[in-house]
C-alpha cells in the first residue's frame, strides 16, 4: 500500500511541477517519474537546512517534493532533454 501512495503522490506533484513550469503534457509515468525524483532531490537540499521530512505525506511534505520537482525541470529544459 505504501508503494502505492507514493506513486500517486509523484504522479500530483509532477502533473503540478509541470503545470508551474508551463512545460507539455508529459503523460502519467513521466509525471510520476518527476514528482518521485523532485521528491527526492526536494528533500536532500531541505536537510541541508534542517527542515522538512518526506516520511509523511504532510502539505510540509509535499511543497518541499513540489520545489525538486519544479526545479529538476527547471535544469532539464537548460539542458534540453
Amino acid at each position: 500500500m505504501q508503494i502505492f501512495l507514493w506513486i500517486l503522490f509523484g504522479a500530483l506533484v509532477g502533473f503540478v511541477a509541470s503545470l508551474l513550469m508551463h512545460t507539455k503534457r508529459r503523460g502519467i509515468i513521466k509525471n510520476i517519474i518527476i514528482g518521485l525524483l523532485g521528491a527526492f532531490l526536494g528533500g536532500f537540499i531541505a536537510s541541508f537546512f534542517g527542515f522538512g521530512s518526506l516520511e509523511t505525506f504532510t502539505i510540509e511534505s509535499f511543497l518541499i517534493a513540489l520545489g525538486g520537482a519544479v526545479l529538476l525541470l527547471f535544469i532539464l529544459r537548460k539542458l534540453k532533454i
